[in-house]
């Protein structure tokens, strides 16, 4: 039996969407960066500019993705994962992984740097769809399972040794996603949760600034000049924004009370100069842009554009919801990045790209979910 894909336009409110969410993020990019721009570099538009490059490359990319036929990535899925599996191994190279924040995650260039670890998040989500689209009905059996799921652990322990344990947490868990909606036994799941658990519990004890930030975590005031000041700066930075907020480039907290305002709290100075108003619409935004992109998958009769889509859905969700939790104070310090506002032309550049694959894949479905 053939089926026959009817091709449609791409969705025009998601692409809407991710567009006012990464413009939206370069603002805020500048007014978190400003300050400590002109500081550093002696110009206050040196991340703005930076970041303005990247997201005119990641719209780029996003275009010519959208005018592929993205269900013919099926066939290079392989070569895809391969080539990231190969420049994360370059970054444990001394001498061509660059050191940053105690992480060998990077790997420069003339000023500019890239992070493998954001794109294998793609092509393992890619290598699994493929798969999974061919071989679901084997993953019934425990071995074909186990094999599986050992390649996200594989990848895990590469991350770790950078370390990154919050990149290293988003695959995980959008790998699970991918598992379990291919019908995979509930008592697989609690078997692999079980040893995961045990997992997160040694590598947790073997790092003592991982026992750190979960102390930190339970109480902040406990080291507030150390493991507990991130956690208290961004609550600094949101609670005075009230409901409204300060307004925009006035923010306090980025005048080098919150470290790297830019990265990884960058929502923080967000609440800071928007308010809870602002805040809101910005996570209305990140649900609808995500919550599109599941119907997407799931309205096409291809299986491997189905688990490609929701795979990248899930793991921009984990992201987004880690990140969110962690300014708030919710979550222990992850070091995980707010997709299309965090400064990092790796994370903007692989988001962008994720979504024209999910905009692409738009154009293939059996039927109007909206």
């Amino acid at each position: 039996m053939v089926i026959i894909l009817h091709k449609r336009k791409i969705d025009i409110w998601l692409l809407i969407t991710i567009v006012v969410l990464s413009l939206i993020g370069l603002l805020i990019v500048y007014s978190a960066s400003n300050a400590i721009a002109l500081k550093e570099h002696n110009d206050q538009f040196y991340y703005f500019k930076r970041q303005l490059i990247f997201l005119f490359l990641g719209y780029l990319l996003m275009y010519f993705i959208t005018k592929m036929n993205i269900i013919k990535y099926q066939q290079y899925a392989g070569t895809v994962f391969l080539i990231c599996l190969v420049l994360l191994l370059l970054v444990l190279i001394p001498g061509i992984g660059i050191v940053r924040g105690g992480a060998r995650s990077w790997i420069g260039f003339k000023g500019f740097s890239i992070q493998p670890s954001e794109f294998i998040k793609l092509g393992l989500i890619g290598i699994y769809a493929k798969y999974l689209s061919e071989n679901y009905q084997d993953l019934k059996k425990f071995k074909n399972f186990l094999m599986l799921f050992s390649l996200t652990v594989v990848i895990f322990l590469i991350i770790m040794l950078q370390p990154d344990f919050g990149t290293g947490l988003i695959i995980v868990a959008s790998a699970t996603v991918l598992i379990y909606i291919s019908g995979v036994p509930l008592k697989y799941f609690i078997l692999i949760l079980a040893i995961g658990l045990c997992g997160v519990a040694f590598l947790i004890i073997s790092a003592p600034y991982r026992i750190a930030r979960i102390m930190a975590f339970i109480n902040p005031w406990q080291d507030p000049l150390g493991s507990g000041f991130q956690g208290i700066q961004s609550l600094f930075a949101i609670t005075p924004g009230g409901l409204f907020g300060h307004g925009f480039n006035k923010s306090m907290q980025k005048h080098f009370f919150l470290p790297e305002p830019q990265n990884d709290f960058i929502f923080a100075i967000l609440l800071e100069e928007f308010g809870l108003i602002g805040g809101a619409i910005v996570m209305a935004l990140y649900y609808f842009a995500l919550y599109r992109s599941f119907k997407i998958g799931l309205s096409t009769d291809n299986n491997f554009l189905m688990f490609l889509c929701v795979g990248i859905a899930a793991s921009l969700a984990v992201q987004v919801i880690i990140n969110i939790a962690v300014v708030v104070g919710l979550l222990p310090v992850t070091g995980i990045t707010l997709p299309l506002f965090s400064y990092g032309g790796s994370s903007l550049v692989l988001t962008l790209v994720s979504f024209g694959v999910v905009l692409s894949a738009s154009k293939y479905q059996n039927y109007d979910y909206r």
